[in-house]
């Protein structure tokens, strides 16, 4: 993949911090700051399905008897689970 290199100004501590992070993991500062950065995108986008689904169930209410389905199921199936 090709990479671009983009310039984004941080104040003393930060890249200090960076720095020591970067340090303790035995990896460039560049790399230390590319998987922060995919990390905050994954996360955001967690975030914004969570916040998309929690709409959607205040738009439509889950009935009561299906949450109580649900959990009767739940209480059949897991103590099966090996995990």
């Amino acid at each position: 993949m090709v990479k671009k290199v983009i310039q984004v100004p941080v104040d003393e501590k930060l890249l200090e911090d960076l720095n020591d992070a970067s340090r303790k993991r035995g990896r460039p500062r560049s790399e230390f700051i590319r998987e922060a950065c995919v990390r905050y995108l994954r996360q955001s986008e967690y975030e914004r399905m969570d916040e998309t689904y929690r709409e959607g169930y205040k738009r439509q209410p889950e009935e009561a008897s299906i949450g109580q389905v649900q959990a009767a199921l739940a209480d059949r199936v897991l103590p099966e689970e090996s995990w």
